[in-house]
């Protein structure tokens, strides 16, 4: 089986299947027993990540369990400015933290290795693809340089990324050439994930929901081009799905500025909006990740609103952000069957 033949890589191209395929954000994670066990084994979580016999069995884990239609490779967004020399550490309780870059290091600030820095993602890459069910799309992904770029700004996580907006209006050149830096550095990640073994890429901007305007189309949608363009003059027709968080109305020029293949949808786009954005391709979403807690008559109505409603035309069916700890494999175990009987 080549991969134009995989469920998700036929919706890219902008084919209608039914029922659609599904896969899950965040499919191998803390609410899978099994993730559980194996993540005790590591020392931290980017040892989980960067240690290809664990980075490969969490990621089938959800596959073994489920059988989704793809598998996302199992890193994180951050594994960027690790390359980078950022100091990129996880505190229990916390979340991540690097060391704040500042103009001067900006400046100093250079594309790395990707090759040698994240071997061991890239051997994770090659080995997934080689264990996978054949009918399985194996998704890379990267996240997009406004997300990053708040992390190596502020240091960690902030309600409204603040300090990485501030900065970018003080110091728009030094924003700007730190935008561009990660971009490349995403270029080059992406096309050796491909080269690896990949299917299709995933463009994660999870603060991208914070942004104004005119700074959503400078610090969102361009980069993402940027990083669009680039990987498909290496790698031309290579597959790929941005997912703005909370981008909302903007998500129309998203997907014309982007020129990605699918564009991801988080749980409070409208389906009447999200209906309207199909007819330009596909859609990837939407359900509230809450619902894979609630289960029971919830669950099932709303998996059903969005199929009604997105399910005749090219969907990838998902949720509207990362299945969250809470949530219960039984939900998940509904879902994909629901959804298969439709």
């Amino acid at each position: 089986m080549g991969k134009s033949e995989r469920k998700v890589m036929k919706v890219l191209e902008g084919q209608t299947i039914t029922p659609p395929p599904i896969w899950l954000m965040r499919q191998a994670g803390r609410y899978l027993p099994e993730y559980r066990k194996t993540r005790a084994t590591a020392n931290g979580f980017l040892d989980l990540c960067y240690t290809p016999d664990l980075a490969v069995e969490v990621t089938l884990q959800p596959i073994r369990r489920f059988a989704f239609d793809a598998a996302i490779l199992f890193s994180d967004i951050l594994v960027i400015p690790d390359a980078m020399d950022r100091n990129v550490r996880f505190k229990e309780g916390e979340g991540p933290l690097l060391d704040p870059i500042d103009c001067d290091g900006i400046l100093k600030l250079n594309i790395p290795d990707v090759q040698t820095k994240l071997a061991p993602v890239l051997e994770t890459v090659g080995r997934l693809r080689r264990e996978l069910p054949e009918e399985t799309t194996l998704l890379g992904f990267c996240g997009a340089p406004w997300t990053i770029a708040t992390y190596m700004i502020a240091g960690h996580g902030t309600p409204d990324q603040a300090p990485a907006r501030l900065f970018a209006y003080r110091h728009p050149t030094e924003f700007a050439r730190l935008l561009d830096l990660i971009a490349d550095a995403s270029i080059e990640y992406l096309v050796a994930q491909f080269d690896a073994g990949a299917d299709a890429v995933q463009i994660f901007d999870s603060w991208a929901g914070v942004l104004g305007e005119a700074e959503f189309e400078r610090f969102a949608v361009a980069p993402v081009r940027r990083i669009v363009d680039g990987v498909r003059r290496q790698r031309p027709g290579a597959k790929i799905i941005a997912f703005a968080k909370g981008a909302g109305a903007n998500l129309k020029s998203y997907r014309a500025g982007t020129d990605a293949n699918a564009i991801g949808l988080d749980w409070t786009v409208p389906l009447s909006f999200a209906a309207e954005l199909q007819k330009e391709g596909a859609v990837q979403g939407n359900l509230d990740p809450l619902l894979m807690i609630a289960g029971g008559k919830s669950l099932e109505e709303g998996i059903d609103r969005i199929l009604d409603r997105l399910g005749n035309g090219p969907l990838i069916f998902n949720l509207g952000h990362g299945i969250t700890p809470e949530a219960s494999p039984d939900n998940v175990r509904f879902l994909v069957d629901h959804i298969r009987a439709r």
